[in-house]
């Protein structure tokens, strides 16, 4: 069975909650300032950091429009 990098973009689970995305997100930009990823890996890790991303900006758009339905 294939070893399968950390950062591999097949297994996207964008259900996580926010503070786990973050976290995930956090993890992968320290492994590639590290420098010790393969381009292959950096590349993953870049894609899958950017899926994290939007995801945790779609979350935070959803928590605004809440908070603007309470104020009003």
């Amino acid at each position: 069975m294939p070893k399968k990098s950390v950062a591999d973009v097949s297994d996207l689970n964008l259900s996580l909650r926010y503070e786990e995305a973050v976290a995930e997100l956090e993890g992968l930009i320290a492994k590639m300032e590290s420098g010790k990823l393969s381009l292959e890996d950096t590349l993953k890790a870049y894609q899958r950091g950017a899926e994290l991303l939007k995801h945790c900006q779609q979350v935070l758009e959803q928590v605004e429009q809440q908070v603007k339905v309470f104020q009003a």
